[in-house]
């Protein structure tokens, strides 16, 4: 019976070693071990895959076909360890193993972006997992306990199970395209003929904003759960409706959409919130993330700042 235990991460790290240095006397001095060790380190490995990794025939150890094939394996295996190690020793710090957040679909994707790039170059060993919801969605993902926390869009009002703390908002604005027989109104339009008109209004997947209407005034409307889908009707001239103004200022400029003014309320404002449980405390790195967020939330074109 064939006793001859598994490759251990040790023998990964010299075989890697001896093919990067291309001589087993070099690898010894960069790993800082005898070169006997480093040899007998390969041989092992060798012996526990069952394949020749080195061709010991030639001055410098040149790698066989098996050698080359299972390097970038070698490699693969070490660098997992190492994160699994590094991981494990934020944990013994305190640090979350996992950040899982819920974002509002109307949040400006661009300040996001910037915000998800510093956390994983300051935090590499924490996994992120995130979410983009509509409306009710990124509250139901908080509460249900799916995501640690989130930024949520407007609230008729929080229940004690949540901490909420407000980070800003903006002005949503109301279009249509070029087309649009309301695009040849100038002025003020009276709600009255805004009802005339088909509106797309975004809607969401969870119960919790059921009955709830956000600046929704037409009779007939098309409810729609994807904000990019919503942009493309109204750029195909088949309504009109809200949008936040980072998302239709290029098509504004452009000349492809027109701006609205609804008589009673030419602009509404769309407010979001920081919101976790109130019986799971944020850990440090959840807490670095929504410093930085309400930070980039304050400094949104338009924002109000926090609430």
């Amino acid at each position: 019976m064939d006793d001859v235990r598994g490759p251990t991460i040790e023998q990964l790290r010299t075989f890697a070693a001896v093919a990067d240095a291309g001589s087993f006397t070099i690898a010894a001095e960069r790993l800082g071990r005898a070169q006997s060790v480093v040899s007998y380190s390969v041989a092992a490995l060798e012996a526990a895959l069952g394949v020749s990794l080195f061709e010991r025939a030639r001055r410098r150890p040149v790698l066989t076909e098996a050698g080359h094939a299972l390097l970038s394996d070698a490699r693969r295996v070490e660098t997992m360890m190492r994160d699994m190690q590094a991981r494990a020793a934020g944990i013994r710090q305190g640090l979350e193993a996992e950040v899982s957040l819920a974002v509002d679909v109307m949040y400006p994707i661009d300040a996001l972006t910037t915000t998800l790039e510093d956390f994983a170059e300051a935090f590499p060993t924490v996994a992120l997992s995130l979410r983009i919801e509509a409306l009710g969605g990124v509250r139901q993902l908080v509460g249900e306990g799916s995501c640690t926390f989130g930024i949520s869009g407007p609230s008729l009002g929080w229940a004690d199970t949540f901490v909420p703390r407000g980070i800003g908002s903006f002005l949503m604005i109301a279009v249509c395209a070029r087309k649009h027989p309301l695009a040849t109104l100038g002025g003020p339009i009276p709600t009255a003929v805004l009802r005339e008109h088909t509106q797309l209004v975004l809607t969401d997947r969870s119960r919790l904003t059921e009955g709830q209407n956000f600046g929704v005034y037409a009779a007939r409307s098309w409810r729609i759960g994807d904000l990019g889908a919503k942009h493309r009707l109204l750029l195909a001239g088949l309504g009109w409706g809200n949008m936040p103004p980072h998302m239709v200022e290029d098509d504004l400029a452009a000349g492809r959409l027109v701006r609205l003014l609804p008589a009673d309320r030419p602009a509404f404002r769309y407010n979001f919130t920081l919101i976790h449980r109130a019986d799971s405390p944020l850990g440090p790195a959840s807490r670095w993330l929504a410093e930085r967020i309400t930070a980039a939330s304050a400094a949104l074109p338009g924002s109000t700042g926090s609430e």
